[in-house]
């Protein structure tokens, strides 16, 4: 069965896409897709986590509109909450 959902990809480009959903009732992977597994390497010591994913979900999707990028004036800006006339961003007024 085939649980779809509009979701916003990032790669390449912002996108609307159509994507599949794992069973929320898997018993195998419990609705996350897949099962994680950690392996070690000849020591012992951890070396990494391997994915296998759950046939449950197929990890497919279709690109359904491509969205536009933000005007520059409305991207978010990293320093919009700082003081513009503070060294370093931070006031060096009392509080009155």
């Amino acid at each position: 069965m085939i649980r779809l959902r509009i979701k916003v990809t990032h790669c390449p480009r912002r996108a609307l896409t159509l994507a599949d959903t794992p069973c929320p009732d898997c018993p195998d992977c419990w609705g996350e897709g897949g099962i994680a597994y950690d392996y070690g390497d000849h020591t012992g010591e951890y070396a990494g986590t391997e994915w296998e994913p759950c046939p449950c979900w197929t990890q497919w999707a279709v690109i359904l509109l491509p969205l536009p990028r933000l005007p520059r004036w409305l991207r978010r800006r990293r320093d919009s909450g700082r003081d513009p006339w503070a060294t370093d961003g931070y006031s060096n007024e009392p509080p009155f």
